[in-house]
């Protein structure tokens, strides 16, 4: 079970994707997972065929639990066992627990059929569908249900393993401290449903950034950032692109933030263990607001190195994702800094609360109008104002002016963005 969140402490597996026996490459989506957030896609790191599914459909676990075992070319079953599952324990869970698809798993209870006792025909010889329709036709009678079949056993050890190190976080926004026929029932609404979650997002996104706030030493920084040089690049730029290829400026914020924590690595990286950990890569979180309320903060990977095109093409893929429930676990595993732009909400400064274990976030606000002067001249320019919150354990106010200074360089020259 990943993490796929700095509150997440468990996850309720809502469907597997795949099959014992099936064969998976490393970036396919296996299963969906839920959380006090939202439903995600969980994809496989690895290469290789699924030789057993651990959790059922259905089932809460703690993050860091085996979902399945994955077994390499040329591996034994075996060779696949984790080192925390010892050999006697992986014996009794087989013993258990019959090797067969969800899909058979639940047409067997509806049929009343005992998958002891079904001689499977699938791959290393789980039961299929078929086979669990061939018994209940050689039975002769639909019988009552059978109860549902026993949860897998887990190791004590597989429960207690420790999340990743480098979890992701989720969006706020905070000014600085100092300012037999018995009838059917009724189909349940899912407007109920629906509250429910987002009062367990709330609670958990709440629980978060109250951590965040006793636990990290936030200190602030803002400036404005004249946007003129940007924008006009952009708009020149835009004109030669078709409506559905051009930029708009959150693509530029992002990649010139990129560029800034990787001139700046103090501001990228996890607090973890006491130390600060710098992150090799720069994966920005995005916050996002979810329909219905909420937030959450996908990461766009390599920020730095992307072009402003895949950028663009990214920055649509993470938000239509998180807005439709269909974020993939790559995306909420690791961001390693995070921005929050609330301008499109009208609002001109955003301090936001640091995501732990992340050590800088920053906001932007809506881009404006106003007087501005240089080298003795009085003008107009369109302006962004820029915040930075960061942890005072790892940087401090002049290692986070440099930071803001950076971001505001590469956007006076967006040509080489």
């Amino acid at each position: 079970m990943p993490v796929l969140g700095a509150d997440m402490e468990r996850g309720t597996l809502s469907r597997w994707r795949v099959s014992a026996g099936d064969h998976v490459t490393k970036g396919d989506i296996i299963a969906d997972v839920d959380t006090d957030k939202a439903t995600m896609e969980v994809e496989v790191f690895e290469t290789g065929v699924v030789e057993r599914l651990l959790v059922q459909e259905g089932e809460t676990v703690p993050v860091g639990t085996a979902l399945a075992v994955l077994v390499s070319a040329g591996e034994t079953a075996e060779a696949a066992r984790p080192a925390f599952a010892p050999a006697a324990e992986g014996a009794a869970a087989q013993s258990v627990r019959v090797e067969a698809s969800p899909l058979a798993r639940r047409l067997a209870a509806k049929l009343g059929v005992n998958l002891d006792g079904v001689r499977g025909s699938g791959p290393r010889g789980a039961v299929t569908r078929g086979d669990v329709e061939q018994a209940a036709s050689a039975a002769g009678s639909l019988t009552a249900p059978a109860p549902p079949p026993p949860a897998p056993l887990l190791a004590a050890a597989v429960e207690a393993l420790p999340p990743p190190a480098t979890p992701s976080a989720t969006a706020a926004a905070e000014p600085p401290a100092p300012v037999v026929a018995a009838p059917a029932p009724a189909p349940a609404s899912t407007h109920g449903a629906d509250a429910d979650r987002r009062a367990a997002m709330r609670r958990a996104t709440g629980a978060l950034m109250a951590r965040s706030k006793q636990q990290i030493p936030h200190y602030y920084l803002g400036t404005h950032i004249d946007l003129g040089h940007a924008l006009r690049w952009m708009e020149e730029a835009n004109l030669e692109r078709s409506v559905a290829q051009r930029l708009i400026p959150a693509a530029l914020l992002l990649k010139a933030v990129g560029r800034a924590a990787r001139d700046v690595p103090q501001m990228n990286g996890f607090w973890v263990d006491d130390e600060f950990r710098p992150s090799d890569g720069v994966h920005v979180g995005v916050a996002t607001s979810l329909r219905g309320g909420g937030l959450i903060a996908p990461a766009i990977h390599d920020v730095d190195q992307k072009s402003l095109d895949q950028l663009m093409e990214d920055l649509r893929d993470v938000v239509e994702r998180a807005r439709n429930g269909t974020l993939r676990s790559s995306q909420m595993s690791d961001p390693t800094i995070t921005v929050t732009n609330l301008g499109d909400q009208g609002v001109e400064t955003v301090f936001g609360v640091i995501y732990a274990p992340q050590v800088a976030l920053v906001g932007f606000g809506r881009v404006i109008e106003r007087p501005w002067a240089e080298n003795g001249l009085l003008g107009v320019r369109r302006v962004v104002h820029a915040t930075l919150s960061a942890d005072h354990r790892v940087s401090d106010g002049h290692i986070g002016g440099r930071f803001l200074s950076s971001i505001s360089n590469y956007l006076q020259e967006p040509a080489s963005l």
